[in-house]
């Protein structure tokens, strides 16, 4: 019988010396997909994972259409942190365990840019004291300028910048799993509901 740490050794020398041939890294200045109208691709796409998209004139309109949103209308707990846009029940930056905020029923948030491809929404904690509130609230409600909409991702990645410490992440669609069985569950470990204002 082989010894084990002979043939551990052995599938070890065979491993290091077989030599995959070297390959070109692709070009990253090719023709990346543009769409005619980003704001249509981006609505659709966004519904096709589960999401809503709503493009409002201003902020005023922004405030009558977020009042009209079933999760608002029945919310008891609501975070907002776009000043002026919806009465917040509590703030935000005077919780001091993100543990309490397992009972949000509603956050509001501002993202910094969308992206048409895959109705992606760049979202950082620049002004957030805890980022937890993207994932733990029951519905979530982006709001992002109309003209920040992009066609694709690399024209997203061109976009960010790390001068310092934090966080950001892109966001599309609802929280959803089709793990078990393949049958698809929506909000199963994350907001039930996502909506994406473009106002301008």
């Amino acid at each position: 019988m082989p010894d084990a740490s002979t043939s551990r050794a052995d599938i070890l020398n065979a491993v290091r010396n077989r030599r995959a041939a070297a390959a070109e890294l692709p070009a990253l200045n090719g023709a990346w997909i543009t769409y005619p109208d980003r704001i249509r691709q981006f609505a659709e796409t966004l519904r096709g994972v589960g999401g809503t998209c709503c493009e409002v004139r201003d902020e005023h309109q922004l405030r009558e259409e977020l009042s009209r949103l079933e999760p608002m209308q029945s919310a008891g707990k609501i975070c907002s942190l776009v000043p002026g846009v919806a009465q917040a029940t509590f703030d935000l930056d005077q919780v001091d365990d993100p543990h309490t905020l397992e009972d949000v029923d509603v956050a509001i948030a501002r993202g910094e840019f969308a992206v048409a491809e895959n109705a992606a929404v760049w979202v950082t904690d620049r002004q957030m004291k805890h980022r937890a509130i993207l994932f733990i609230t029951q519905h979530l409600v982006l709001v992002v300028p109309r003209d920040r909409v992009i066609d694709n991702m690399h024209q997203a990645y061109e976009r960010l910048s790390f001068a310092g410490a934090g966080f950001g992440v892109f966001l599309s669609g609802p929280s959803k799993t089709a793990d078990i069985e393949q049958s698809l569950v929506i909000g199963a470990h994350g907001p039930r509901s996502l909506t994406v204002f473009l106002v301008g």
